[in-house]
């Protein structure tokens, strides 16, 4: 990714006027944030129906973009990565969501495409009840293979997940709703920066920006919009991870709950997701695991362990073995990927894996990704 295009993508965040649907249609009619700026004389061609006060603002974008150029600084003299969206680093599970920042700002070592990703939230009250959850949770996870971590470095569950997550091999990311040149809260740092070497920490807002209130909610957001799943483990009547799992839903994207007590405080919010059907129910790593279709990935890698390969149906056409192909390098991709590996356009390949699905040989999985049976 070039130096003005990111530094363009960092301006166009620290534009007043411009909400943040407004910049997304910006970035997605232009293709890039060095075109919109480029073509900010001629904004009315592209979005006729801009604001005068939007279009002002980009006119007059020479003190943003001085802001950006000094946050380029910053974070290349620390080893902070700039993803903008079209960015090939940029998590393309947040890229489908319709509120995804037009930039992100990340250290650390996961891959934030990483081909399992969940998210785990819940109260800053945890108790001992949810401690043992996530314990066994993370614990029970192992044999499956490796699973990507999310949270928000917070109090309670946040930061039990993280740290059982470490504890056994996962790596983790804390999604911040500050700047990178800090941590909150500050009990955590020993913590984060293990994350660093095993995991990472992202956020979409610039360093100085201190942990306001309004931010934990933004960034909730993006916690559900990384992964393919969200599980609350403890919630009262009301919270922060109650927010995040209606985020995951309107994302069209899996929610769990783990049950508790009816008189648990900390269990009212998870026991009434369950009760409404807006959280499925588990009771630990296997349930996970069969509802996200994870089990079937097992049972071929010991099929292969076995010496059992897998076998292509003779009745496939030239361009749906390249495809199959394509996943037999690197299984569970989403379609904008399997465009580029396979060469093909997007609409063709869309509709050959409809015919690939009826035909048994891949199956749709969550976040969009396309698994190879």
């Amino acid at each position: 990714m070039n130096e003005r295009e990111q530094i363009c993508s960092i301006a166009l965040t620290r534009l007043a006027y411009i909400s943040l649907a407004g910049l997304r249609e910006l970035y997605q009619r232009f293709g890039s944030a060095t075109e919109v700026i480029d073509n900010r004389g001629n904004l009315r061609d592209a979005v006729p129906d801009i604001s005068p006060k939007a279009e002002q603002a980009l006119l007059n974008i020479d003190e943003a973009m001085h802001r950006a150029e000094a946050e380029y600084t910053w974070c290349k003299a620390n080893g902070v990565e700039i993803f903008p969206m079209n960015s090939p680093s940029y998590p393309q599970r947040l890229s489908d969501c319709s509120d995804a920042p037009v930039v992100l700002y990340y250290k650390g070592t996961a891959d934030l495409n990483h081909k399992r990703i969940v998210s785990v939230v819940g109260t800053r009250h945890c108790t001992t009840y949810g401690f043992d959850l996530l314990h066994r949770l993370m614990s029970d996870l192992r044999p499956y293979g490796e699973v990507l971590v999310v949270s928000g470095l917070a109090y309670g569950v946040d930061i039990t997940a993280h740290r059982e997550a470490l504890a056994n091999g996962f790596p983790t990311v804390a999604v911040l709703a500050h700047g990178l040149d800090q941590i909150y809260p500050y009990s955590h740092k020993d913590t984060a920066k293990k994350m660093l070497e095993q995991g990472g920490l992202v956020t979409e807002y610039v360093s100085q920006t201190t942990a306001m209130r309004g931010n934990f909610v933004q960034r909730n957001r993006i916690v559900a919009g990384l992964s393919d799943c969200t599980i609350v483990v403890e919630s009262a009547a009301k919270g922060g991870g109650l927010i995040t799992a209606s985020i995951a839903r309107s994302y069209n994207k899996d929610v769990f709950a783990f049950p508790g007590a009816v008189t648990a405080e900390y269990s009212q919010g998870c026991n009434n997701l369950i009760r409404d059907n807006n959280a499925s129910l588990i009771t630990g790593a296997e349930d996970l695991v069969k509802a996200m279709r994870w089990d079937t990935d097992v049972k071929l890698n010991e099929a292969k362990r076995e010496g059992i390969e897998r076998r292509l149906f003779e009745n496939l056409s030239d361009d749906e073995k390249t495809i199959v192909g394509v996943l037999q390098e690197t299984n569970d991709l989403q379609v904008n990927v399997l465009t580029v590996k396979s060469g093909m356009p997007i609409q063709k390949v869309l509709a050959l894996m409809f015919n690939l699905e009826m035909k048994g040989v891949v199956r749709g999985m969550a976040g969009g990704c396309y698994h190879l049976l």
